[in-house]
């Protein structure tokens, strides 16, 4: 009994010894989601502010598919939890489990390490559209059911939701293409191979060059571009889409701290908020402790939301 309390003893000071010297080399952050959409510019820009408060280089990791989901699920099953690898998690992994049979759980696979940020989402089309305003965007669609083809970064996503609720509400049907994220979506625009994308704001500058035209946001209010929301517009649905950092479950609470601390210290800088202006992001802080509470809550109300759009799994 000695000895097992002896090595006991001796495995935590290994271990807070281990976290206090956390992080020795850099530290992988992995966005699941194609190179250069609003969402990995957002954070290269957010790791380079975060290196000089955690000390260590943070290591952008681009890993898309699975409408955000195969990042941090692969992350979760293979990686070590010893805070040198993490990842974004979009409300999307809340959703999956209530649409398909999925090997994993967004509550209990995760360790949750802090709240970030929501998006701005858009609804656009080339500039030389027909399509002038949203309102034209429905009277098409109702004249042409299931015609009017939208990119989406991936099925179950935010986007893709937010579109079968304004097709529900509205009474008509749309073509939902889905694509691994904007970048591609934004080629099959430009291209003509869809008539209108639905995504965050990886379309600024193409809006703000005159490329393309902004019909309307998602949001609950109007944005720089000042483009109407759907809502005001007279169709009932808001969507911002929150998302975070998390680990591998199983992570020290003092490794945890520090991620946490790092990135908190990030978000209260300038430069962060020149940021979140810059692709007009609404902030989301959540403390660790509150962003693993909240992720109970969204997994449990997000089966109602895969519900209410008909996509529950039977």
């Amino acid at each position: 009994m000695r000895k097992t309390g002896l090595l006991t003893a001796l495995l935590l000071v290994a271990t807070g010894a281990c976290a206090q010297s956390f992080p020795t080399k850099p530290v992988t952050l992995i966005v699941p989601w194609p190179a250069g959409g609003a969402t990995d510019l957002y954070f290269r820009k957010l790791g380079e502010i975060t290196q000089k408060h955690l000390g260590q280089n943070l290591v952008i990791e681009n890993k898309p598919g699975g409408s955000g989901n195969n990042g941090p699920t692969t992350m979760a099953k293979t990686a070590q939890p010893d805070g040198y690898t993490i990842s974004q998690l979009t409300i999307s992994a809340f959703r999956a489990p209530h649409m398909q049979k999925v090997d994993w759980n967004p509550v209990t696979d995760f360790t949750y390490i802090i709240g970030l940020a929501g998006y701005t989402f858009g609804v656009v089309v080339k500039a030389d559209s027909p399509f002038k305003t949203f309102r034209d965007v429905l009277e098409y669609a109702k004249a042409n059911p299931g015609k009017l083809s939208y990119a989406t970064p991936g099925t179950g996503t935010s986007l893709h939701f937010a579109m079968e609720e304004i097709g529900a509400k509205a009474g008509v049907q749309f073509l939902h293409i889905p694509f691994k994220g904007y970048a591609d979506g934004a080629i099959a625009l430009m291209g003509g191979h869809v008539m209108m994308q639905v995504d965050s704001t990886g379309w600024a500058k193409q809006v703000d060059a005159g490329a393309q035209r902004l019909l309307a946001t998602l949001g609950d209010k109007r944005t720089r571009w000042d483009a109407p929301t759907v809502k005001e517009l007279g169709v009932d649905t808001v969507s911002n889409s929150p998302y975070g950092l998390v680990g591998p479950k199983g992570m020290s609470p003092q490794v945890v701290k520090i991620l946490h601390d790092a990135f908190k210290r990030s978000l209260d800088d300038p430069e962060y908020h020149k940021l979140l202006a810059q692709f007009d992001q609404p902030a989301w802080y959540q403390s660790s402790e509150d962003y693993a509470k909240w992720a109970a809550e969204a997994f449990k109300a997000e089966r109602a939301t895969v519900a209410r759009v008909g996509l529950l799994a039977q």
